[in-house]
């Protein structure tokens, strides 16, 4: 079986033309502060009205820590959204690697359900929610992997970093691993 293309760049996700672009969202889906705010207002008012009509789980929930939701992707390039809501790291001793894991493994599932080829994600949990870089990262690395092992379906996964920091721990990993 043929393993996807890694790719790794530091920019705007936003500006990426993939089929899907995955959204570090928050459980309500309804936007926020970084990659989930500039997601929202990249995308404009289509994509909040299509978040608006995802169906609650629980009061205030549309997508649970470690899930993951697809909508179109308004007045973006790619064809979808991947929304998954990362879980906001409490020291890590209450699941917060199996739901980050999740996050990636699930966006990936929902992505070759619907026929993406390529898809591109940003630091889940890296920002507010306080998730340690390397940890993250390294994750984010070896859940794509496995799980894109098992879907040849994808053909391409991008990891997309903001800054510096975070392309230089994604370099690291992604080089050792080839």
């Amino acid at each position: 079986m043929t393993e996807p293309r890694y790719e790794l760049i530091q920019g705007d996700i936003t500006k990426l033309d993939v089929d899907a672009v995955v959204n570090a969202a928050n459980c309500g889906l309804m936007g926020g502060g970084g990659v989930d705010g500039a997601i929202h207002r990249a995308a404009g008012q289509a994509l909040y009205d299509e978040c608006e009509k995802l169906p609650f789980v629980r009061a205030g929930v549309r997508c649970p820590t470690g899930e993951a939701r697809i909508t179109g992707a308004g007045k973006m390039k790619c064809r979808y959204i991947i929304h998954t809501a990362g879980p906001v790291y409490g020291g890590g001793d209450r699941g917060e690697a199996e739901k980050l894991g999740n996050c990636y493994a699930n966006s990936l599932r929902l992505a070759a359900e619907n026929g993406v080829e390529s898809i591109a994600f940003p630091n889940i949990s890296c920002g507010i929610y306080g998730y340690p870089l390397d940890e993250a990262a390294k994750i984010a690395v070896e859940t794509v992997r496995r799980v894109c092992a098992g879907l040849p379906s994808i053909k391409k996964v991008i990891f997309c970093c903001f800054d510096r920091r975070n392309f230089d721990i994604y370099k690291n990993l992604l080089d050792a691993s080839d």
